[in-house]
């Protein structure tokens, strides 16, 4: 199994190999365009990632930690003389919001740090499809 997210198209893809088996339809960081290169420019990475592990105890309703940044994105941010930022995950809604009140913030605009976004629904599904180790790949 793995993930194929396309930022342009705000999609999410659970595959089995290529076959496409769910799709969910993303928020992204509040700067969409362009690869995600330090701390703080609200920009989703892109590029070839693998889920490292499963955070039940999110601010958000669960999430899944993408392996960003990885080793040369890490170099490159440190030779520029700033931090890469960490934490990129896969989450649902804050905590601290009503899911009905929340869904139009999710479904017309991009309000995440850098984090990919869906509903509450869809994150309990995808937290208990994907494994920690399934590789994730982010297009522009």
């Amino acid at each position: 199994n793995n993930i194929l997210v396309i930022k342009s198209e705000r999609v999410l893809y659970l595959r089995n190999n290529n076959d496409i088996m769910k799709k969910y339809k993303i928020s992204l960081g509040k700067q969409p365009i362009g690869a995600k290169e330090r701390e703080g420019d609200m920009k989703t990475p892109e590029g070839n990632y693998f889920i490292e592990w499963h955070n039940p105890n999110s601010k958000f309703h669960l999430s899944l930690k993408i392996s960003y940044p990885n080793d040369e994105q890490k170099e490159q941010a440190k030779i520029k003389g700033y931090s890469a930022g960490d934490f990129i995950m896969i989450h649902g809604y804050p905590n601290y919001t009503w899911d009905f009140a929340f869904d139009f913030i999710h479904k017309s605009s991009d309000w995440t740090d850098g984090c990919i976004a869906v509903n509450n629904e869809e994150i309990e599904e995808i937290y208990k499809l994907v494994k920690d180790g399934t590789p994730i790949t982010i297009l522009p």
